[in-house]
């Protein structure tokens, strides 16, 4: 990676000034803002406009020959394949929790170059959280070093999932949550993608898998989990691809191999 120590310093503190501006307007309108429907059951607030709004005029301003990526507008991934830089992001990443005043969402922003992040930060606002992480430098929790868990047996993890706002019985979804569940300590369904690969990168959780997020849901949560000594593949063990983000996140690799044949299901 041809980029400078000072260089990424700067990248990060923007990052995270960015991510602060977001979680200021998430708080303005927590428990004020209407709702729509992007799609069938996929709520859209004011607050998520101008959350990212506020993010894209911030890091426009500071550097305005980047790309950006955003979920609110319409946006292409062929933003990442530029070769250049690219800011990815959610503006609020957990907006059902949001919209029913459940505090636990978040505002996602990472930075990627020749498509692969090289900073992150996500921020829960109402807790006061800054999750950072530099490529090769490792993760934070308000300055503090984190690092995943050491469990590393499917019995005694703590465990969390997300799915898709449609799901069917028979979906794959299911059958995959059925067979893990049978075998893990607990599972949990959060709501916030981007805060559960942080809860894992700091040893909250220990593994999470999904198949029906999207790129700016995990892009600075999965550095954050990486840098912290964790492990993401797609769902079949290859590496993971940001346009295909299906995966599965364990605190370690041991526990990612007992996780692995979990994963396969019968899509019939």
């Amino acid at each position: 990676m041809d980029i400078s120590g000072p260089e990424l310093t700067y990248f990060l503190k923007s990052c995270q000034q960015a991510a602060q501006a977001g979680g200021e307007i998430l708080l303005k309108w927590l428990g004020k803002t209407n709702v729509s429907e992007k799609n069938s059951g996929d709520l859209v607030t004011e607050a998520d406009y101008e959350s990212q709004k506020t993010i894209r005029d911030f890091l426009e301003n500071k550097f305005p020959e980047h790309s950006f990526l955003g979920e609110e507008e319409d946006g292409s991934l062929k933003s990442l394949e530029t070769g250049g830089f690219c800011w990815v992001v959610d503006p609020l990443d957990g907006t059902t929790n949001f919209v029913h005043q459940l505090r636990s969402f978040a505002v996602s922003v990472a930075l990627t170059y020749r498509g692969e992040v090289i900073v992150g930060t996500v921020l829960d606002p109402v807790l006061n959280e800054c999750y950072s992480a530099t490529r090769g430098q490792g993760a934070d929790l308000n300055g503090e070093t984190i690092q995943t868990s050491d469990c590393d047996d499917i019995q005694n993890s703590l465990l969390v999932c997300s799915f898709s706002t449609h799901v069917t019985p028979d979906d794959p979804q299911v059958k995959r949550f059925l067979q893990v569940m049978h075998r893990c300590g607990s599972i949990r369904r959060l709501g916030s993608a981007a805060l559960n690969l942080c809860y894992v990168g700091c040893g909250r959780l220990d593994g999470y898998w999904a198949t029906s997020v999207s790129i700016w849901d995990i892009a600075a949560g999965m550095l954050i989990l990486e840098e912290a000594g964790g492990i993401i593949t797609h769902i079949d063990n290859t590496p993971l691809d940001l346009h295909d983000p299906q995966f599965l996140a364990s605190a370690n690799p041991t526990l990612h191999q007992k996780m692995l044949p979990l994963m396969n299901v019968d899509d019939s």
